[in-house]
């Protein structure tokens, strides 16, 4: 075990108290302030994103104590790479089960350049390098690379499998509908600031679904929940997005997305006293990835401090899927 795994294990773990609760304890008294308080971070969190061009659809939640902000959470955004936890998330499933292993070699799956008059309904690609699945889960998460995820999302079997491992949990209002090859190749067609793309998309209500579900051990054992979370905390991509927000430090267990004037990052956050905050953050519009990168650093330091500085109650929320 590496010492960053034993950090974020005892992280966890320290937190485990926290994540088992299930029955509300608080005062109307700190109920109040914690309304009060989500209040006014969703009103200086709507600021910082009004100049933004196109949509913007935000989900904040204390996972431990019930606070949460939600700004046009309900709305589908595509997922571009931020897809790649629920595959990961199915391929542990199915490790669990004995249909897979960590061990196990695939080859990488490499797009094959056509003319667009040759093109079919799924991307042609080529079989590359052999690697195991525990590799090809670094590069898919870490550095979000879309050879090793489609090698993942072939060997749970496509789409369709993921669907129903997310189903299996309860996340409605977030889909796959292609392999990352096709994803990217028809990246482009439709305008996500004018258009609600309905393909290969999640609603920020529903990512912190998956990622609270996956937290609290509802999603996956302890094992491989330990996995897929270490795994998240080296991601390298996104370093001027949520990340830059955090104070130095800050155990942060996340993945981005991009794709033309699409711009994500979803993870989640150890505040200081152990709990854990999920963030989900998309935006879609023309301002590109810089400026959507500023906005969601500035928004994350606005919740990372709103939220670290009043502990909630300890009981945990009831999130819309």
């Amino acid at each position: 075990m590496t010492g960053r795994f034993k950090k974020f294990a005892l992280a966890m773990a320290m937190a485990a108290p926290l994540l088992v609760a299930t029955a509300p304890v608080r005062s109307q008294e700190t109920s109040a302030l914690q309304q009060q308080r989500d209040q006014a971070l969703q009103q200086q969190v709507e600021r910082i994103v009004a100049g933004a061009r196109g949509r913007v659809g935000i989900a904040a939640a204390d996972l431990d104590g019930g606070g949460q902000v939600m700004i046009d959470a309900d709305q589908l955004f595509p997922m571009a790479s931020t897809t790649k936890i629920a595959i990961a998330a199915t391929y542990l499933s199915q490790v669990e089960t004995g249909r897979l292993t960590l061990d196990e070699k695939f080859p990488l799956l490499i797009p094959v350049r056509q003319p667009v008059a040759e093109w079919g309904p799924v991307a042609k690609v080529r079989e590359g390098s052999l690697l195991s699945a525990q590799s090809l889960m670094e590069l898919s998460i870490t550095r979000s690379d879309n050879e090793a995820t489609d090698a993942l999302l072939r060997a749970v079997g496509g789409p369709r499998a993921v669907n129903a491992w997310l189903a299996s949990k309860g996340i409605t209002n977030q889909h796959l509908d292609s392999d990352i090859a096709t994803l990217v190749r028809d990246d482009g067609r439709i305008d996500p600031a004018t258009t609600i793309v309905t393909q290969t998309a999640s609603t920020p209500r529903a990512m912190i679904a998956l990622l609270a579900a996956i937290d609290r051990g509802d999603a996956l054992s302890p094992k491989s929940r330990a996995v897929l979370l270490d795994t998240m905390t080296r991601t390298v991509t996104g370093s001027r997005r949520i990340r830059a927000g955090l104070p130095k430090g800050t155990l942060f267990a996340h993945k981005t997305g991009s794709l033309h004037d699409v711009t994500c990052d979803v993870g989640i956050v150890r505040l200081p006293d152990g709990r854990h905050l999920a963030l989900a953050m998309f935006f879609a519009g023309p301002d590109g990835h810089r400026a959507h990168g500023e906005m969601m650093a500035e928004a994350a330091r606005v919740l990372y401090d709103g939220f670290a500085s009043m502990p909630s109650g300890h009981g945990t929320i009831a999130l819309g899927r």
